[in-house]
C-alpha cells in the first residue's frame, strides 16, 4: 500500500472517531472501491451505515446499492460491526 493511501485511511479513521459523517462516508467509499485497501463490502456497509445514521444521504444511498451485492449474512455482520463501533465511540 502506498504511503499516500495509508495517510488517507488514517486521516479518515481519525475524523471518523470524532463522528464526522463525511469521514464515515469516505471510509465506506475506500472499502467499497478498494482504494488503497482490499475491497471489503462488509466494512464498506458498516461505514456507510454509520454515516447514514449521522444524516448522510449519500451514505444511505450507497449502503442500499451495496446491499444489493451482499448476502444477508454479510449485511448482518456489517450491522453488528456498526453497533460495536458505536458502543466504543
Amino acid at each position: 500500500m502506498a504511503r499516500r493511501d495509508i495517510d488517507l485511511l488514517q486521516k479518515c479513521e481519525l475524523a471518523a472517531e470524532a463522528g464526522a459523517p463525511d469521514a464515515l462516508y469516505n471510509l465506506g467509499l475506500i472499502y467499497a472501491t478498494g482504494n488503497g485497501v482490499d475491497t471489503d463490502f462488509i466494512n464498506a456497509h458498516k461505514w456507510f451505515n454509520l454515516a447514514a445514521l449521522r444524516g448522510s444521504h449519500a451514505a444511505r444511498d450507497s449502503r442500499a446499492e451495496l446491499a444489493l451485492e451482499m448476502e444477508t449474512v454479510q449485511i448482518s455482520e456489517a450491522q453488528r460491526l456498526a453497533r460495536e463501533w458505536l458502543s466504543c465511540h
